[in-house]
């Protein structure tokens, strides 16, 4: 059985680029805990506050909740669940998971795989992550869950279903003369840019092609920012800040609150600005909330 595929092939909601990581987030999870205790459940009223604040921070913007993939993540045949009744899952209904003592862990097979291939666990760990989240977020990710990977395991690459472009980073990068396109950071040692790196408006991993219309070049803060909901494109091609960003400090004003409704930097004349599609898939899948009013000049 190859699990490398089985896993790519996860049975997700799936509707015009609408994201759906709910069973890669349990899916990491569990991971995690297995590398704790090989032979361990996770009782569901034990785990779903850990499930829902990872929904919060990584999923998408509308409210969810993780007896989703807790139940359907069965039908994959990489999960299972038991109850104080027995086998089976009662369903994905949280009061009738909290009340039956809904308890789930990796399928048998899959176990006994991972504990005949001790690599597995991170090709499947990295499968997961590239499949589902930009690479802004990998590292913060598996700090979440609990998730530790070798570093061979976390360079090593798994099988593609694409391939990346690596010619994107230079293009965007030249297409915004080597500025942030949020605040204008330009930073160099000698003639190399420092801190300065090609974002994905519509994730590569949701489709976003590895061109200069769906390329912003952004300081590392703000593509991690950018990634995480906290700043998005408007149709104006003016920054949003959401208004669920909190920062009192005069370093958050400076460099996130006060962006709010700034034109973008750049790109330069003769290049393609963020296509209308791309910016749209954004601010539906990744954008947190309403935006904030433009800032005072």
């Amino acid at each position: 059985m190859d699990w490398l595929d089985r896993i790519a092939a996860l049975r997700q909601w799936a509707r015009n680029g609408t994201r759906a990581p709910h069973k890669p987030l349990l899916l990491l999870y569990a991971l995690a805990r297995f590398q704790e205790d090989a032979d361990g459940g996770l009782r569901y009223t034990a785990v779903e506050h850990d499930l829902q604040s990872l929904l919060a921070e990584y999923g998408p913007p509308n409210r969810t909740t993780p007896a989703y993939p807790f139940h359907h993540l069965v039908s994959d045949g990489v999960w299972e669940v038991r109850t104080d009744r027995g086998g089976g899952s009662p369903g994905s209904g949280v009061r009738e998971l909290r009340e039956t003592g809904a308890t789930g862990r990796l399928a048998p097979e899959l176990r006994a795989a991972l504990r005949r291939e001790p690599d597995l666990l991170g090709r499947i760990a990295r499968l997961l992550l590239d499949l589902h989240f930009p690479p802004s977020l990998h590292g913060e990710l598996c700090e979440a869950v609990g998730l530790e990977l070798e570093p061979a395991e976390s360079e090593r690459l798994v099988p593609a279903r694409r391939q990346r472009d690596r010619r994107m980073r230079e293009l965007v990068l030249t297409a915004y003369e080597y500025r942030c396109a949020f605040c204008g950071y330009d930073g160099r040692i000698g003639s190399v840019p420092v801190g300065l790196e090609a974002a994905h408006v519509r994730w590569w991993a949701f489709g976003g092609p590895d061109e200069v219309d769906n390329g912003l070049c952004l300081c590392s803060l703000h593509h991690k920012l950018f990634d995480k909901g906290v700043l998005g494109v408007g149709d104006d091609h003016r920054v949003l800040v959401s208004r669920r960003f909190v920062g009192h400090s005069a370093a958050a004003r400076q460099h996130v609150t006060a962006l709010a409704g700034r034109p973008l930097t750049g790109p330069q004349p003769g290049t393609r600005p963020v296509a209308a599609a791309h910016r749209d898939w954004h601010t539906r899948q990744v954008f947190h909330g309403e935006p904030r009013p433009a800032a005072a000049a």
